[in-house]
């Protein structure tokens, strides 16, 4: 079975020639051949590098750099601003990008919270006009990327981290799916997916932290196998679980079957970021 990670994140040490604009979570250092070997230990092919918005904003170089190192194995997500009146000539430029497969809005980072805003709107389309998904991490925004997905069909949306939020270290949250059914309504929007990512950061047990698949099959069930996909969000999980135990959690449950597993943890996501990926 092919596995690919929906989303990983590979980072330099802070140093003056690419200065962090923020702290992460997670390790002072994960560069792209940490991230493969880590990959290669727990038996995973290929994963989509998104370029760490914490750290690097909007400079998606470090990505670009890793990708030319390891042109099988990943395919780059950049976010983009939609306050920027240029940001439709980032995304073209970006589209031609070797590498490049989606783009990404950071909506709870202080992006607009109107669905008609001009920016947002401007991204989605272009989106949709050099055919690169759209990847929104949105928890607490729900209701507006509902509006922004029927005001754009057009624009394959793809919401992150199951649309709720998660945490970087223990305790867990108190009520971890909290806005499940917001998330489940999303669903009735046929151009949006779901990526099933950092999933087991939101279990109050410990692995293989069984309590989080009753509302992962609501999910399942509520997009359909297809729009689903799977992913660790390494390295901000590393406070809580190994990257091993987030590739195990999926690959050796009873939960799912051996075509759901196959789907979800890289068939589906071939499909929908149109990676040609072949092993």
């Amino acid at each position: 079975m092919t596995i690919i990670d929906a989303q990983v994140h590979a980072y330099e040490r802070n140093h003056p020639g690419r200065p962090w604009a923020n702290v992460l979570h997670g390790p002072e250092e994960v560069t792209g051949s940490d991230m493969i070997k880590a990959m290669d230990a727990c038996g995973v092919d290929a994963a989509i590098l998104v370029s760490v918005y914490t750290m690097y904003h909007y400079d998606e170089s470090y990505a670009v750099e890793v990708y030319k190192q390891y042109p099988e194995r990943f395919r780059l997500i950049k976010p983009v601003d939609p306050s920027d009146p240029d940001v439709e000539k980032t995304i073209a430029a970006w589209a031609a990008t070797p590498g490049a497969i989606a783009i990404r809005i950071m909506l709870n980072r202080g992006i607009s919270e109107d669905a008609a805003d001009p920016g947002i709107n401007r991204v989605l389309a272009a989106a949709a006009r050099y055919k690169l998904p759209l990847n929104l991490l949105c928890w607490g925004r729900l209701a507006q990327v509902k509006q922004l997905a029927l005001q754009n069909p057009d624009t394959q949306i793809v919401v992150d981290h199951l649309g709720l939020q998660q945490p970087y270290e223990a305790p867990p949250l108190e009520n971890p799916f909290g806005d499940l059914d917001a998330v489940l309504s999303l669903a009735e929007c046929p151009n949006i997916a779901i990526k099933i990512t950092g999933a087991c950061t939101l279990s109050k047990l410990s692995y293989p932290y069984s309590d989080i698949w009753t509302s992962i099959r609501k999910i399942l069930d509520a997009y359909g196998l297809e729009r689903c996909m799977w992913g660790t969000d390494w390295t901000r999980a590393i406070k809580i679980l190994s990257y091993q135990q987030g590739v195990d959690a999926f690959r050796l449950t009873d939960q799912l079957t051996a075509h759901e597993r196959e789907q979800l943890m890289g068939g589906n996501l071939k499909n929908i970021y149109k990676w040609d990926f072949e092993g």
